[in-house]
């Protein structure tokens, strides 16, 4: 054996393994010629053609066909639902920081406890219980909730 078989610069693919590229629109005899595979005339035949995305061929498409519904209106308030247990288990955590406690719980008192935002509509809810009487300011009550405050001697204000 000779050396000049095992040389890197000399190893080539096998014959017949390896395909040329194929050369479109070169004539009729490269049987890719005049219309290069595209088939005759339209959008697919063009060069720079590209689909959007939902197109159906001009048939009316799928997102236009289905009818709107529904309807927000921007004007709408968020409405927050408080528990009562959200808020003793607050007035714990306040006792036991040792703040001035004046039995008041407003607006402030939520946007301070992170309970509610600035323009929030509060809803006091009635799960769980309260063991002193607050004075609680709120723009609803459920009827669970005014009777579990009223119960402990409490008083419910609605605010606007």
């Amino acid at each position: 054996m000779d050396e000049f078989y095992f040389k890197i610069d000399h190893l080539h693919p096998n014959k017949g393994s390896k395909k040329g590229k194929l050369r479109l629109g070169r004539g009729q005899g490269s049987g890719k010629g005049g219309t290069c595979g595209r088939g005759h005339k339209g959008a697919k035949s063009r060069s720079g053609f590209s689909k959007k995305k939902g197109f159906e061929g001009g048939q009316m498409p799928l997102q236009r066909r289905i009818p709107k519904f529904g309807f927000k209106g921007n004007i709408r308030k968020k409405i927050v639902g408080i528990n009562l247990d959200t808020i003793q288990n607050c007035i714990n955590n306040i006792s036991q920081k040792q703040e001035n406690n004046n039995n008041i719980v407003n607006k402030e008192f939520y946007l301070k406890n992170n309970l509610a935002k600035k323009n929030d509509f509060v809803k006091i809810l009635g799960r769980g219980e309260l063991h002193i009487s607050l004075n609680i300011h709120a723009n609803q009550f459920s009827k669970k909730a005014l009777f579990s405050i009223k119960k402990i001697g409490g008083k419910a204000t609605f605010m606007e």
